[in-house]
C-alpha cells in the first residue's frame, strides 16, 4: 500500500498572515466542508482540522490523483487570488504528510511548541470525521497512531512542562507556592492582557475565584463577567487580599498602587496564609518590599520573563527528543503501511494453494470410498499441513524487512505472482485493485 496515498494540504500562522487566514473559506463548523471534501473526485477518505492558528486537510486519495487545484478552490474561493493562496499553502504528499501530522499532534508545530491543546482539536476534528463517515482504514489508523505518538511525547520528553509564556509561567509559579490551586481566589488589579492570559491559566488549574479591581468599574464588571466573577473598585483593593491567594497587577499607574504598610496587617488577619503577587506592570505596580514580610511571594515581569528564557532553552532541548520520537513512530507507520501491501498477494497465495489442496483431496476421496470418517480427518490434516509448509518460505519472503521499499516490494510481489500464477488482473503492486 504507498504511503504517497496520503496528501496533506494546509495554512497555518507561519505560513500565512492572520487578515489571510480569516478570509478563508471555511465557516458553520465541519459538516458542510467535509461533505463538500467527499465530492472531489479521487478523494476516499478525508480529515480536516481547523483552528485558530491552522487550516489542514488530509486525505487518502487514488493513484495517480491530483487534487491540488481542487483544494486551493476548497480553502481559499474566490476571496484571495490564485497567484496569493499558492504562497501560503504547504502541500506534503506520503511519508512527508505522515511526519507533519505527527508533529502537529505532538505540538512540535504549534505557536507554543508543548501547548496541549492541539491534540484536543485534533481529536474533535476526528470525531467529527468520524460522525460523517469520511474516514476509513487508512485514515482511522494514521490518526490513533498520531495520538499515540503525541502520548509517547509527552511521557518521554519534558516539552509541556516549561511554561514559555508570561501568562503560563506565572501559573507555573503559583503551582510551585501552593501547590493543589482548586480552592485558591485570584484578583486581576487592572484589565493588561497578560494578566487575562494568568487569570484563564489558572482557572484552568481549577482556581475557584475571580476578583476583578479597576478604576473603571464597568470594564471590571464586563471582565469579571467573562471570568463568572466579582468586580469591585481601587478602594476596594486592600480588603479584598483577606479573601484572594494570587494577586496579578498590571495597571497603567505611575507610583506604587500597594505597599508593604499596606499588606503588613492583611497578613495578620490571613493568619500568616501565602500571598503571591505578581507584578507585570511597567512602571511597577507594587512596593518590591513587600518581598520582605513573612509568606509574601512577588515577582516581577523581569523575573518572570527569565524564568521563561530558562524554560525555553530546556524545552528546545526536550523538543529534539520529541522529532526524534515523532521520526520513529513514521517508520513505523511506514512498515505498517508496506505489511498492508503484501496483504493482498498473501491472500491471493494462501487461497490458490488452498483450493489446490481442497481440489485434490475431493479427486482422492472420491476414489476411495472405502475410507472411514477418521481416515478421511487425516488425509484432509495432512493436506492442510502440505499447504501450510508450501506457504511457509514465500510468506516469510513477502513479509521480510527486505520486502520494504516500493521497487523491492513491487519486483517480490509480482516474482510471487509469477511463481505461482496469480492473476495478475485482480493484484497489482500488491494492492487489489478496486473498481
Amino acid at each position: 500500500m504507498p504511503a504517497d496515498q496520503f496528501v496533506l494540504l494546509g495554512v497555518n500562522h507561519k505560513t500565512t498572515p492572520v487578515e489571510v487566514r480569516e478570509k478563508m473559506a471555511l465557516s458553520g463548523g465541519y459538516e458542510e466542508p467535509l461533505a463538500a471534501l467527499r465530492r472531489i473526485s479521487g478523494v476516499q477518505e478525508c480529515f480536516l482540522l481547523s483552528t485558530c492558528n491552522r487550516v489542514e486537510i488530509l486525505l487518502v486519495v487514488t493513484s495517480e490523483c491530483n487534487v491540488d487545484e481542487e483544494i486551493v478552490t476548497f480553502l481559499f474561493g474566490k476571496k484571495i487570488s490564485r497567484e496569493k493562496s499558492t504562497t501560503y499553502l504547504y502541500i506534503h504528499r506520503g511519508l512527508d504528510a505522515i511526519r507533519h501530522l505527527f508533529m502537529v499532534a505532538a505540538s512540535l508545530d504549534s505557536m507554543v511548541v508543548g501547548e496541549a491543546q492541539i491534540l484536543g482539536q485534533l481529536k474533535d476534528a476526528y470525531r467529527q470525521a468520524g460522525k460523517e463517515g469520511c474516514t476509513g482504514p487508512l485514515l482511522n489508523k494514521l490518526l490513533h497512531k498520531s495520538f499515540s505518538a503525541a502520548k509517547r511525547v509527552r511521557t518521554e520528553t519534558g516539552i509541556g512542562s516549561s511554561a514559555v509564556s508570561i501568562s503560563y509561567a506565572a501559573v507555573q509559579l503559583a503551582r510551585k507556592i501552593f501547590g493543589n490551586l482548586q480552592d485558591k481566589g485570584v484578583m486581576l488589579i487592572g484589565a493588561g492582557e497578560m494578566a487575562e492570559l494568568a487569570a484563564e491559566h489558572l482557572l484552568g488549574q481549577g482556581v475557584c475565584k475571580v476578583v476583578v479591581a479597576n478604576r473603571t468599574l464597568s470594564r471590571a464588571v464586563k471582565l469579571a463577567q467573562r471570568f463568572n466573577g466579582k468586580a469591585v473598585v481601587m478602594e476596594e483593593l486592600i480588603s479584598q487580599l483577606g479573601e484572594v491567594d494570587i494577586i496579578i497587577s498590571s495597571t497603567g499607574a505611575t507610583d506604587i498602587i500597594l505597599s508593604r504598610e499596606d499588606v503588613r496587617p492583611v497578613m495578620r488577619s490571613r493568619r500568616n496564609r501565602p500571598l503571591f503577587f505578581i507584578d507585570i506592570a511597567v512602571p511597577r505596580d507594587l512596593d518590591p518590599a513587600l518581598i520582605e514580610l513573612g509568606n509574601v511571594y512577588l515577582y516581577d515581569i523581569d523575573d518572570l520573563s527569565n524564568v521563561v528564557e530558562i524554560n525555553r532553552a530546556e524545552r528546545d532541548r526536550e523538543a529534539v527528543k520529541a522529532e526524534r520520537i515523532v521520526d520513529e513512530e513514521t517508520i513505523k507507520f511506514q512498515g505498517w503501511l508496506e505489511r498492508q501491501a503484501v496483504i493482498p498477494t498473501i491472500q491471493a497465495l494462501r487461497q490458490k494453494v488452498e483450493e489446490i489442496g481442497v481440489a485434490e483431496l475431493d479427486r482422492t476421496l472420491a476414489r476411495l470410498e472405502h475410507l472411514s470418517d477418521e481416515d478421511k480427518r487425516r488425509l484432509e490434516k495432512m493436506v492442510a499441513a502440505i499447504s501450510a509448509k508450501v506457504l511457509h518460505a514465500p510468506m516469510v519472503y513477502l513479509k521480510e524487512n527486505s520486502c520494504s521499499g516500493r521497487d523491492n516490494r513491487t519486483e517480490k510481489v509480482s516474482l510471487i505472482h509469477e511463481i505461482f500464477g496469480l492473476s495478475n488482473g485482480d493484484y497489482k503492486n500488491g494492492s487489489r485493485r478496486t473498481s
